[in-house]
């Protein structure tokens, strides 16, 4: 495996400095432990928080090396999931969408590094204030739940805030990181590393329906749009200023610039969108990828996808030290 060494490898003990998103329902212990294994660190997608699922996602992960990530508002609802996760022991526990510091002394107490992911410089803040280990700043491409900030502006500002105020803490860039041109170009923004998100949703481990995986490789980068009504029709209170990146389909067509309409009749259609869900519908229910997608072309082992970005990223990185 190719190695590529960053105060992110050093710190946390990595060959590679690339760690996968805890994407909700799609980044269970299968590909977190083959990120791990991969030289990277695999993040286990908490989501929404169900207890019996995430025991069973670290039994999956074989004793891996990995770690566990959260949607800190919900968490909020039942923190006690926090508590049961950490008796695992993960590596680094990452919290998304919500104030870090109510679980920050927790997660310092088990030996976990904390890892927060931001859209603004006003998360970063905060983030800091938690004394965080690790910061994500997440542009908008990203698939999921993010936004309004563009990854080539957001990181390269947020690198500039830890440097003045936080020197010590680490930096990922997430959103359109899909292979080693943007492994590189993070690092040159002023990264440690990366999270990586669309790119292994569509590998061989992700928990996601075949039918949704062929979707994402019928689809370009303007093949998605940033909306309410996955959220509306699942009656999940997500906060102000927080939308989602999902594949343009026949459900957003009919519901999106409709979200009062949807809200209405969401008894009826909320029913209906499990069900498609369920059975792999790419249309009638959301898909849940970014802007990568133009640049992903066939569903693969995570370690071949990890090993194919660093070994790119070491080409353009001293292709363009013998430019100097």
């Amino acid at each position: 495996m190719p190695e590529l060494t960053t105060r992110l490898t050093r710190r946390l003990d990595l060959r590679c400095p690339v760690v996968s998103a805890p994407m909700a329902f799609a980044a269970g212990g299968a590909l977190a432990a083959a990120v791990t294994r991969a030289g990277g660190l695999g993040l286990i997608g908490g989501g929404y928080g169900d207890a019996d699922w995430l025991a069973q996602q670290f039994t999956l992960a074989q004793g891996e090396r990995v770690g566990v990530g959260f949607i800190t508002w919900s968490l909020a609802r039942t923190p006690s999931l926090l508590t049961a996760v950490l008796r695992h022991r993960p590596a680094a526990v990452m919290l998304s969408f919500g104030d870090p510091r109510p679980f920050a002394e927790e997660v310092r107490a088990a030996g976990a590094a904390l890892i927060c992911q931001c859209q603004s410089l006003a998360h970063v803040r905060d983030a800091i204030a938690a004394k965080a280990d690790v910061i994500v700043a997440q542009g908008t491409e990203a698939g999921g739940h993010g936004a309004l900030r563009a990854t080539f502006t957001l990181v390269p500002e947020v690198a500039d805030e830890l440097a003045a105020h936080a020197p010590e803490t680490l930096l990922l860039a997430a959103g359109g990181v899909a292979d080693g041109r943007s492994l590189a170009a993070a690092l040159m923004l002023g990264a440690d590393g990366v999270l990586v998100g669309t790119r292994l949703w569509a590998s061989h481990e992700a928990l996601v329906k075949e039918g949704h995986q062929r979707a994402l490789l019928a689809t370009d980068g303007d093949g998605t749009l940033r909306t309410r009504i996955p959220d509306i029709v699942r009656q999940l209170p997500w906060p102000e200023g927080f939308t989602a990146r999902i594949r343009r389909n026949a459900f957003t067509a009919k519901w999106h610039g409709r979200e009062a309409a949807l809200a209405e009749a969401a008894a009826v259609e909320g029913p209906r969108y499990r069900q498609a869900a369920e059975a792999g519908d790419a249309e009638q229910t959301a898909v849940w990828f970014g802007e990568a997608a133009g640049l992903i072309h066939a569903i693969e082992p995570a370690a071949q996808i990890i090993e194919r970005m660093v070994s790119q990223a070491r080409e353009r990185l001293d292709s363009a030290a013998r430019l100097r």
